[in-house]
């Protein structure tokens, strides 16, 4: 199947792109999040796509990066979530987001998205809590947030766990003030990891 267009972005719609190879145009759906970090059109462009086919329609879903695919592909494998199901939660919130709340059991924030009811959420995160890895996930965090250190050289101490927390709400898009307020709300006692402060904080959202 197709594993990326790459071309000069032709048009650019809500949740639909045209990203033209060769003089073939190709229609791509895509999340709102990737709508709103595409170039100008008439500048080159790769989106890597996952081929939906049924009996009547054959369609390019879209994502900047693999990881988006892969987080994809990992929602449509829950029953009752479709691909239009599975873009519209990645145009609410990107996969950090996603495996976040996941890992926080954060029905309410997944159910957001349109067409996802709260019972939909729930059992999203029933069946795909087991499937995240919260020690690679934070660490992405934190390096795209410009963070060094990673999380498991981390020294086992409930301050350091704390601002390690404080850093990967951050990168994850909400303020520092939001980020210093949700942790501080935690009853932090000195056996907490970055894990247990970061999951009760996102709950403080």
């Amino acid at each position: 199947m197709i594993q990326f267009v790459k071309g000069e972005l032709d048009t650019v719609s809500e949740q639909v792109i045209v990203v033209e190879n060769n003089g073939i145009g190709f229609e791509i759906m895509v999340p709102l999040s990737v709508v709103s970090n595409l170039p100008q059109t008439g500048n080159e462009v790769k989106i890597y796509t996952y081929t939906y086919v049924r009996e009547d329609a054959l369609q390019l879903y879209g994502f900047l990066t693999r990881d988006e695919l892969a987080m994809f592909k990992l929602l449509i494998t829950v029953n009752g979530i479709g691909p239009k199901g599975a873009l519209g939660i990645l145009s609410v919130m990107d996969a950090d987001a996603l495996r976040f709340a996941i890992m926080a059991d954060d029905a309410k924030s997944i159910a957001k998205a349109p067409g996802i009811g709260a019972k939909t959420a729930s059992k999203l995160i029933l069946e795909l809590k087991d499937k995240m890895d919260f020690e690679e996930a934070v660490e992405n965090v934190l390096e795209k947030g410009g963070a060094s250190v990673a999380v498991k050289d981390n020294p086992k101490d409930v301050g350091y766990a704390a601002n390690e927390a404080i850093q990967a709400l951050v990168a994850l898009g909400y303020t520092s003030t939001e980020a210093v307020k949700a942790v501080k709300k935690v009853d932090l006692t000195e056996d907490m990891t970055v894990e247990d402060i970061l999951k009760a904080g996102l709950k403080n959202l």
